[in-house]
């Protein structure tokens, strides 16, 4: 999957690029799409409005990048898989990783939830197109792995799309689960023992053996 580049001309135009990234995804996490201006962007960064447009091109494009770049932070450690990966190693680490990104980046995770459940208006040629094509490949090592007797022969798209919701699901049902935890965050050790409880769960239910996996810390 295509990872969203970042010019590097120079330091400064990294760190201005960073810094409306980061206003946009929060604004447009806010207000949606349709709700959210560049001038507020722009407010929100310390910035011209003519450098939202110099950096970006436009609202959409703005819109667009801030979702691939969530994608592709999710999906990053399947890139490298091949039929000689351990599916236990590879699984384990693509679940918890999942979790602590949906901590780390809640607001970017809940807005591309929000496109999705509008019909993925800005997203539908990713969707049918590069991402349809970088789950095939995906599913393809996964079936050899199967094939080489080290996990069951599941669907791999199945398999897929269910980690991918089962750990959106504490970002964005965040509300639920703190209602019912009686806690607004999750702590380290939630999170840890969330991760492994999925790991189980998932591992199990694909006939792989449960690696020990180094669990992954929030930076504070």
């Amino acid at each position: 999957m295509t990872a969203v580049s970042t010019s590097h001309d120079s330091p400064s135009r990294e760190r201005i690029e960073k810094s409306i990234l980061a206003a946009a995804e929060q604004v447009f996490s806010q207000h949606g799409y349709r709700g959210a201006s560049l001038q507020v962007i722009a407010d929100r960064a310390g910035l011209p409005k003519a450098n939202i447009l110099y950096y970006m091109g436009s609202k959409q494009a703005l819109y667009v990048r801030l979702l691939n770049r969530m994608m592709f932070r999710w999906n990053e450690v399947l890139e490298d898989i091949t039929p000689d990966s351990d599916p236990a190693t590879v699984l384990s680490e693509f679940i918890r990783t999942k979790m602590v990104l949906g901590q780390r980046y809640p607001q970017g995770s809940k807005l591309f939830a929000a496109e999705i459940l509008a019909g993925a208006p800005f997203l539908n040629d990713y969707l049918a197109g590069e991402l349809r094509d970088w789950v095939a490949s995906r599913a393809a090592i996964i079936r050899q792995w199967s094939a080489q007797g080290k996990m069951d022969d599941v669907d791999p798209r199945w398999l897929i799309f269910l980690i991918w919701s089962s750990t959106q699901h504490y970002t964005e049902y965040s509300a639920q689960v703190s209602g019912i935890l009686g806690r607004d965050t999750l702590s380290d050790d939630d999170l840890e023992s969330i991760s492994a409880f999925l790991e189980h769960v998932i591992l199990k239910g694909c006939g792989i053996p449960q690696p020990v996996v180094k669990a992954h810390r929030l930076e504070k």
